[in-house]
């Protein structure tokens, strides 16, 4: 019975989970026990354990009289994650060049850019891959500290990446683009390679992501 229990939990904990990661849960939006037990056609208990555990994580929070809602993006947590990725990426971009591992590297991000490529049509599961695309850049570094960083960070930059996308960040663009940083990563090009990462990734996202925001705020 235990073990159905948690089955159950695991289940909706994972249901919850993606609606609020691919934005059918946006963020602000008011959450029940008895809304998202009627959605998962499940009882209560499993969903309560769920809701513990995403509450843990910082996905869903609670209010003094306990009305419980899906955290909010804040302009602040943009331009944090957003500093963070700039900051870690772009170190982990040389040291892929210094270390002479551009051309390995290159091939190790071409197979995340062609699941990329393959996810084009949906905006999560295109965010989702290009999250292990930049997981594979820092990976240079062989830290876990920094690994970890990046994983406890990993669903607030898909939630962040899909405001992104859906306000200016061209999907197809970015995925032109990435093929051609591969191409000059293969020459030994770093400048150009950093420049293209740079340009979509780092201000056109952040700045996408922050208009989005802004219509949100505006909209609600």
């Amino acid at each position: 019975m235990a073990e159905k229990n948690a089955s159950l939990t695991n289940q909706a904990y994972e249901k919850i989970k993606e609606k609020i990661l691919n934005l059918a849960y946006p963020p602000g939006m008011p959450l029940t026990e008895a809304m998202l037990t009627g959605e998962l056609g499940m009882s209560r208990s499993p969903v309560r354990s769920a809701i513990q555990m995403l509450q843990a994580e910082g996905l869903i929070v609670s209010d003094y009289y306990k009305s419980m809602t899906v955290r909010e993006i804040t302009d602040k947590d943009i331009n944090e994650l957003y500093q963070i990725r700039e900051l870690l990426e772009g170190a982990a971009f040389k040291l892929i060049f210094t270390s002479g591992r551009n051309e390995e590297y290159s091939y190790r991000i071409e197979e995340k850019v062609v699941r990329m490529c393959a996810s084009a049509d949906d905006p999560y599961e295109w965010e989702v891959a290009d999250t292990a695309m930049h997981m594979e850049i820092i990976s240079i570094f062989e830290n876990e500290r920094i690994n970890k960083i990046y994983e406890n960070n990993l669903c607030e930059l898909i939630r962040i990446g899909q405001y992104s996308v859906r306000n200016g960040m061209d999907i197809s663009g970015t995925n032109e683009n990435l093929k051609k940083m591969i191409e000059y990563m293969r020459k030994g090009d770093f400048t150009e390679s950093y420049t293209l990462l740079r340009t979509d990734h780092f201000e056109t996202g952040r700045n996408s992501a922050l208009k989005a925001e802004g219509i949100r705020q505006k909209s609600n």
